[in-house]
C-alpha cells in the first residue's frame, strides 16, 4: 500500500513505534511536510533544545510561541532554520492552521506566531516506505494543535487518542525491561 506513488503522506504524523531505538527518532512525532517519488521531508515536533531563538533571530522575538526555544527538527542540515506558524485560516501540507514561515524576512504585523526548528528529517526515495513496511512508524492523522502542543508528552498523547489497541502503545514504559 505504501509503495503506491500516487499516495502522499504529506500532512500525516509519523509516530515512532516502541522498537525504533535510533536516538534521532526514539519516541518521536514527525510531521511530514513533503512525500512523493523523490522521498520525504518532515519535522520532529517533540524535541526541544535549550537554545533561545532570539539569540539567532532577534527580530522574531515578539512572534515566537512560548517559551521561544529552538526545536530539533531532525538530523539533516541542523544549521537550517524552519519556521512553522499558526494561521487563522488556510493550511500547509494538509494541516489546517499551519503555515511555513520565511524566517529570512523581517516579521510584520501579519506574521503569524512561529515555532522554529533546527534541521529536518529526510528520507530518500523508498526509504520511508521500507521503514513503514518494517513497522518502525505508525502513520496517523495530525490534529491542528499537534505542531504547537507541549512537546514533552506529545508522543504519548498522540497515541492515547487513537482508537483500539494503538492507544495502549502510549502506555509503554520507556524501558520495557523494567516493567
Amino acid at each position: 500500500m505504501w509503495h503506491d506513488s500516487r499516495m502522499t503522506l504529506a500532512g500525516k504524523l509519523l509516530v515512532a513505534g516502541p522498537q525504533l531505538v535510533d536516538p534521532n527518532f526514539w519516541r518521536s512525532v514527525v510531521l511530514l511536510l513533503e512525500h512523493g517519488d523523490e522521498g520525504a521531508l518532515g519535522i520532529v515536533l517533540n524535541r526541544v533544545t535549550e537554545e533561545r531563538v532570539v539569540d539567532y533571530l532577534p527580530a522574531w522575538e515578539e512572534h515566537l510561541i512560548p517559551p521561544g526555544l529552538v526545536h530539533y527538527g531532525g538530523p539533516v542540515e541542523p544549521e537550517v532554520a524552519i519556521g512553522l506558524g499558526r494561521m487563522a485560516s488556510g493550511s500547509h501540507a494538509g494541516v489546517a492552521g499551519l503555515a511555513l514561515v520565511d524566517l529570512t524576512a523581517d516579521p510584520d504585523a501579519d506574521t503569524p506566531n512561529v515555532r522554529v526548528y533546527s534541521g529536518y528529517s529526510g528520507w530518500s526515495p523508498g526509504q520511508l516506505e521500507d521503514e513503514l513496511q518494517s513497522g518502525a512508524w505508525f502513520v496517523l492523522d495530525a490534529a491542528p494543535d499537534d505542531v504547537f502542543a507541549d512537546p514533552e508528552g506529545l508522543w504519548r498523547n498522540v497515541l492515547r487518542r487513537q482508537p483500539g489497541n494503538l492507544a495502549m502503545v502510549g502506555l509503554f514504559p520507556e524501558d520495557p525491561s523494567l516493567n
